[in-house]
């Protein structure tokens, strides 16, 4: 209780002698949050025996083959080996959906393909399986630089996702840009303030003890400035994860990644 006081109090401070906005950040200075870590968190990413993720990375492989619902398939039986299919996808998500005229998230689109293709209920978000099938997709793209938000029927979803990230919200009057254009590279409480970007989701957070999606992330950053967080799968929910990942276009993929 104590700390959480503590914190209050200073990201109180801070948001008081925040300028308006120092600018997004240039092409040149993107840094992934990789960079920021301690170098014992960077060999636990970098060692797929040791990074902790790789074990829902495990279970993905499992659930990739298992046969579904009503149609009686597996994924594996539409789109065969997911380290040929799946190669690159990630770095694409969120992306536009025909169907719906809107943009999806991978998650989105592995329950699309539950409900449509394998006649089954789709997987809860940030459950344990959606997780880990995410987790063995985006794996897929590690190394492949993010190209979400290319597609010109995305554009007004990017668009309003900027402007989500751009506005102040909750008790502490914060914005997204505040914290990850305007003050990253910064401390908070003795915790690096990254730029925030989105190069390693799903990811295993240390202090979760677990993995959780962006969307668990953003939640927790909303939580963090005393606003009313988003619904999973909500439609602006969705569109701030399209402008995270077109703010972050061109960086290299690094998923299923740890963080602190």
């Amino acid at each position: 209780m104590m700390r959480r006081h503590a914190l209050l109090a200073i990201a109180t401070a801070a948001s008081l002698a925040l300028p308006a906005v120092a600018g997004e950040i240039t092409a040149s200075a993107r840094r992934s949050g990789y960079d920021f870590m301690s170098s014992d968190t960077k060999a636990m990413q970098d060692d797929d025996t040791a990074n902790p993720a790789m074990l829902s990375v495990l279970d993905g492989d499992t659930l990739w083959t298992t046969k579904a619902g009503a149609a009686n398939k597996a994924c594996s039986d539409c789109h065969g080996d997911a380290a040929v299919s799946m190669k690159d996808v990630a770095a694409r998500y969120p992306a536009f959906d025909v169907i719906s005229g809107a943009p999806v998230d991978l998650g989105q689109r592995v329950n699309l393909c539950r409900k449509q293709h394998q006649q089954t209920d789709p997987f809860a978000p940030d459950s344990r399986e959606m997780l880990a099938l995410t987790a063995l997709i985006a794996k897929q793209s590690r190394g492949t630089p993010i190209t979400a938000g290319d597609d010109l029927r995305l554009a007004s979803a990017v668009a309003h996702g900027r402007d989500l990230f751009m506005q102040r919200q909750g008790q502490l009057n914060l914005a997204c840009t505040n914290c990850h254009d305007d003050n990253w590279d910064k401390h908070l409480a003795g915790s690096a303030i990254t730029q925030g970007q989105p190069t390693g989701y799903p990811i295993y957070r240390l202090e979760w003890q677990a993995m959780g999606s962006l969307q668990r992330r953003i939640r927790g950053c909303m939580t963090g400035v005393r606003a009313q967080a988003l619904d999973f799968d909500a439609p602006d929910m969705i569109a701030l994860e399209l402008y995270l990942m077109s703010r972050a276009h061109g960086m290299p993929m690094d998923a299923p990644a740890v963080r602190p």
